[in-house]
């Protein structure tokens, strides 16, 4: 029973950690930033609001298998077990496709990120929209970084326009290799809290499966002797 507690404990917090780190990717600036300019053709607005979804649903499902856990320990419900543990399965199934989907898409967001990017500064660089110099100017400035290597070779008047002072005087890092990695480093946070919450998921599986038969066997034993007299 205590090592349920802990495990209860412990999925809640992940549960809590999945749920912040959703929030902070769907409303975070830089990811903001990229959404807002991404066009319907581009995969990165999909991902985005999807991924928002899953994190939410997938945090409120942790939360309840831990809920249900502890309430299960403490009054040794048969019912609350078979639910919280029914709430564990249910994360499992969304845990690993979701983790499969990182493995086999390692660069699928990072590319479309860089594609938004690339958009908009090919039509700063045409000059076509004063809008878009507006929308790289914040891209720039909240990735702190300046303009891209372009087999153009004419990025020097973009930079003017568009980087901050600072950035443009010390040559500042590319930004596509800057996105690049940054959404490795991301990625790679979420792909370990991803294994993370599936060891969990899976010990506390295996928990209230041990809960659920040791209160069906005990009640059948309270039970075991008694007689009814006719």
């Amino acid at each position: 029973k205590c090592q349920l507690l802990v495990t209860s404990l412990c999925v809640m917090l992940l549960g809590l950690s999945i749920a912040t780190l959703s929030t902070v990717t769907h409303y975070g600036l830089r990811f903001t930033l990229i959404s807002n300019v991404s066009l319907d053709s581009n995969a990165y607005k999909v991902i985005h609001h999807k991924a928002f979804y899953f994190g939410i649903c997938l945090s409120m499902t942790l939360i309840l298998a831990a809920l249900l856990s502890s309430a299960a320990t403490v009054r040794e419900s048969q019912c609350l077990t078979a639910m919280g543990f029914f709430c564990f399965a249910l994360a499992f199934c969304g845990l690993i496709p979701a983790a499969c989907w990182r493995y086999t898409h390692s660069t699928e967001v990072e590319d479309s990120m860089m594609d938004v990017y690339d958009f908009v500064y090919e039509e700063v660089r045409r000059n076509t929209s004063s809008f878009r110099r507006h929308e790289l100017t914040a891209i720039h400035e909240a990735f702190l970084c300046c303009g891209k290597h372009s087999p153009f070779g004419d990025t020097t008047n973009v930079e003017n326009k568009t980087c901050p002072p600072d950035q443009v005087h010390d040559e500042g890092q590319d930004c596509l290799q800057e996105i690049q990695d940054f959404l490795k480093k991301h990625m790679d946070f979420v792909f370990s809290l991803l294994g993370i919450a599936i060891g969990f998921t899976v010990y506390g599986m295996f928990l209230t499966s041990l809960l659920w038969f040791s209160i069906h066997f005990s009640s059948n034993l309270y039970r075991k002797g008694k007689y009814i007299l006719r």
